[in-house]
């Protein structure tokens, strides 16, 4: 009876979420249709649709991707969209302007159809991985992770975190039961976005060495071989720009608009740019420059405290968790924009409706794929160009209450599977014992360069 009450849970809880997440790209598209731009929480200036594609791929035709316009990817970005694509469309304009691709739109059709197309492929990928863990979830998890609203906002700005999701899926879902094409799809997936490389290290306290150590060698392969073939890109020039783009530069209120972290808002709370202390006042604000850097830091804690318990014990511990539990510690860290919550979410929702911890999971990752905003305040018309409509409108930009709510949403999904993992580790550990080392050390070596055990011999 238990079991039949959790499944009736299920069957109803994630189909509803899903339900409102349809419901939400429905009216996002009759406002869009109405206004010619999206409504928050989408990004806040119309006219930059596709952007991050179409600026690329200018970049990927053109001198100047690394010195000009100080990019942050890694070369195989500019390779593949350079391959993908009308050449004539990206002409020679000197001198630059740094969104110099955004004339291409009108021109470069198949840049266009590429985005869309590498979005059916997610979907595809996301359908039949999730069917194959679970059907009687798949359809509404399908929903969350393929059209929720991190996708979604990808696909708008023209992200390449669509492209390096493909690849990530691959690697990690349950599709490809091949190592070395998996090794070949996360080398892919960081040469993509940097910061995936988060997602293969956790592995190491599951002391999966030869995994770790062969997508490690895939990235450096991948890496040296883009690099020749863009002939730019090194290790020192993506340094270079990493440090120039981190470098400090005045925050401002738009900057909240989407994130993952609360660090623009602890900027926005610690300088003078914007007068936060006569907004909010100065006592709440001396509040939450302890409390926001406390909840960070704990849960980074947390995270780090559940890598040490999977040490101790590897076996209660899913692979899946352990890449998810690496990519959050990543987005929890440093901000990198609100399209990247469709990493984690993947993996998150391989886990079973079972429990409070990964309940409570679930359901956040479902409301932050939620293509809808409480608006909390409205500032005066601005006009603005869109590319939708190709017209000056006039929109009004708000405060919101996602802006503030949404990183703290993020880094409940890491406690809850922290705590998840830690109490399982612990079960594990009251179950048999803390003097259970042999079928342990026989399994998987504690080091990897110690010498596995023979076996003990029947008599």
């Amino acid at each position: 009876m238990i079991l039949n009450t959790r499944s009736s849970n299920r069957n109803w809880v994630e189909p509803a979420l899903a339900a409102v997440i349809i419901g939400g790209l429905i009216y996002s598209a009759w406002f869009l249709y109405n206004y010619s731009y999206l409504p928050p929480p989408f990004f806040f200036e119309p006219s930059d649709t596709y952007a991050d594609w179409f600026n690329t791929a200018f970049w990927a035709r053109n001198p100047g991707a690394y010195d000009v316009w100080r990019s942050v990817y890694p070369p195989l970005s500019f390779v593949l969209l350079r391959s993908i694509g009308i050449d004539r469309c990206y002409p020679d304009r000197r001198p630059y302007d740094f969104s110099a691709g955004l004339d291409a739109r009108s021109c470069d059709w198949v840049g266009i159809v590429a985005i869309w197309v590498i979005l059916a492929v997610n979907i595809a990928l996301i359908w039949f991985s999730f069917r194959k863990i679970d059907p009687r979830t798949a359809v509404a998890r399908t929903i969350c992770v393929g059209l929720g609203f991190p996708m979604v906002d990808a696909v708008e700005r023209g992200n390449l975190v669509i492209l390096s999701f493909t690849f990530l899926i691959l690697a990690f879902g349950p599709l490809v039961r091949s190592a070395k094409v998996r090794w070949l799809a996360i080398g892919l997936a960081i040469n993509l976005k940097i910061y995936l490389i988060a997602a293969i290290f956790p592995l190491l306290f599951k002391r999966r060495w030869t995994w770790v150590e062969c997508a490690t060698l895939s990235v450096v392969i991948v890496y040296l071989l883009s690099y020749a073939a863009f002939g730019h890109g090194s290790v020192v020039e993506l340094i270079d720009n990493i440090r120039s783009f981190s470098t400090y530069q005045p925050p401002q209120i738009m900057d909240m608009w989407y994130t993952s972290t609360y660090n623009t808002l602890l900027l926005l709370l610690s300088g003078d740019d914007v007068p936060m202390a006569m907004i909010l006042g100065s006592a709440l604000v001396d509040q939450l420059l302890i409390i926001i850097p406390l909840l960070q830091h704990g849960t980074q804690a947390l995270i780090i405290l559940a890598f040490a318990a999977t040490w101790l014990r590897p076996e209660p511990v899913p692979r899946h968790r352990l890449v998810c539990l690496g990519i959050m510690l990543a987005l929890v860290t440093s901000e990198a924009g609100g399209y990247t919550h469709v990493y984690f979410l993947l993996f998150v929702l391989m886990e079973p409706w079972r429990g409070f911890g990964r309940r409570w999971a679930i359901v956040a990752c479902y409301v932050l794929a939620l293509p809808l905003d409480v608006i909390l305040d409205t500032a005066p018309e601005i006009q603005r160009d869109t590319y939708v409509g190709d017209a000056a409108v006039f929109i009004n930009y708000h405060v919101t209450l996602g802006a503030l709510l949404r990183p703290l949403i993020v880094q409940s999904v890491a406690v809850a599977l922290s705590l998840v993992t830690i109490s399982e580790v612990w079960a594990d550990i009251r179950h048999q014992g803390w003097a259970n080392r042999w079928r342990l050390r026989h399994d998987v070596p504690l080091l990897p360069w110690v010498k596995r055990p023979s076996p003990p011999q029947r008599v």
